[in-house]
């Protein structure tokens, strides 16, 4: 019941995002996207083992984190570097698992899970507040290096 409400949830955010989102939230229902089918996928070939170290969900995690940390260097928002510090936890768990063999699969299961739950709300409030901007100024930077906006160009020239 947990893991389908987390996916709707999620594919709720992911689809506001790539429908509202600029190309940072669209960047990011990407990743998140990729990242889902993966899990997916990985699961009808291996079920899940949290008494070791779970390579598959480790690949899944070092994908997510250096795609959001890559995000982050480049998005002109500043979640995304909220989103990359959420990807980054589980990559704790999974070493706290390579060097803590007597670490309990329970916990081992939270640690790597439990950020995630962050990831659909951040996306939609991002998306949201993009909305927000979009509104307000009439356009929004998505990337760095981006155009200013033409007010701030006048006020700085």
């Amino acid at each position: 019941m947990r893991i389908a409400a987390f996916l709707i949830l999620m594919l709720v955010a992911i689809g506001y995002a790539l429908r509202k989102g600029g190309g940072p939230e669209r960047a990011m229902a990407l990743i998140a996207a990729t990242m889902i089918a993966s899990d997916q996928a990985l699961h009808l070939l291996v079920p899940p083992e949290y008494a070791s170290l779970d390579v598959g969900h480790l690949a899944i995690d070092l994908f997510g984190a250096s795609s959001t940390m890559f995000l982050a260097l480049i998005a002109y928002r500043f979640w995304p570097m909220i989103a990359a510090a959420l990807h980054i936890l589980p990559l704790l768990a999974h070493l706290s698992r390579y060097f803590d063999f007597a670490l309990h699969p329970a916990a081992y299961l939270i640690m790597q899970v439990s950020s995630s739950w962050l990831v659909p709300p951040l996306l939609i409030v991002a998306t949201w507040r993009h909305q927000m901007r979009l509104k307000r100024n009439g356009n929004d930077p998505s990337w760095r290096g981006s155009s200013l906006p033409l007010n701030r160009q006048i006020a700085s020239g």
